[in-house]
């Protein structure tokens, strides 16, 4: 096998792992572009380049390039983690669109697990109601900044964990404008 074939290999396949990780979302609405996702397919391809170079290195004559690949792999590897752990290229548009998948897993596990027990039920309905809500506030959010950028020169705002104080309350559906039952009441 050439190193082409490998590479067109690992790249094809980087790419597969990338579309399969929207197949858990709940709804096809649910699914925008996610740099993290990019930069997590990126990481499994080059953990995928090591691992099968490893594999296969008698197949390959050239130590040199044999090396290469590996060492292009933990490259790869290092920074696409690092992205992955400092978020650095996430704004608010990219965090909310990398998000809504998120909760939409959330909805989907909750929704169709085979839950018995009446308090884990309890739970997995607050957490389809909470997920569902935050889906449309994102794709409202969405909207204003796409139609209204936030200015470049405006600082990072904390969390309220890194400044140290509560949580703010939780938004009721009402609040926020969203039904997320199918009776026709706002809860």
């Amino acid at each position: 096998m050439s190193y082409a074939r490998f590479a067109l290999m690992i790249a094809v396949s980087t790419i597969v792992m990338f579309g399969l990780m929207y197949f858990n979302t709940y709804a096809l609405d649910h699914v925008f572009y996610s740099q993290t996702r990019t930069w997590m397919a990126l990481l499994m391809g080059a953990v995928m380049a090591f691992i099968m170079m490893g594999f296969m290195w008698s197949m390959y004559r050239n130590k040199r390039l044999n090396t290469a690949v590996l060492v292009g792999s933990v490259v790869i590897f290092s920074a696409a983690l690092w992205l992955v752990r400092s978020q650095a290229t996430v704004s608010d548009v990219s965090y909310m669109k990398a998000m809504i998948p998120h909760h939409s897993i959330a909805v989907l596990t909750s929704e169709r697990a085979h839950i018995r027990d009446p308090e884990v039920r309890i739970l997995a309905d607050r957490i389809i109601n909470a997920q569902l809500r935050e889906i449309e506030e994102m794709k409202r959010m969405i909207a204003r900044l796409e139609a209204q950028p936030a200015q470049a020169d405006a600082p990072d705002l904390p969390s309220y964990r890194d400044k140290g104080t509560q949580p703010p309350p939780p938004e009721t559906n009402a609040e926020a404008g969203v039904r997320t039952s199918n009776s026709t009441t706002t809860q």
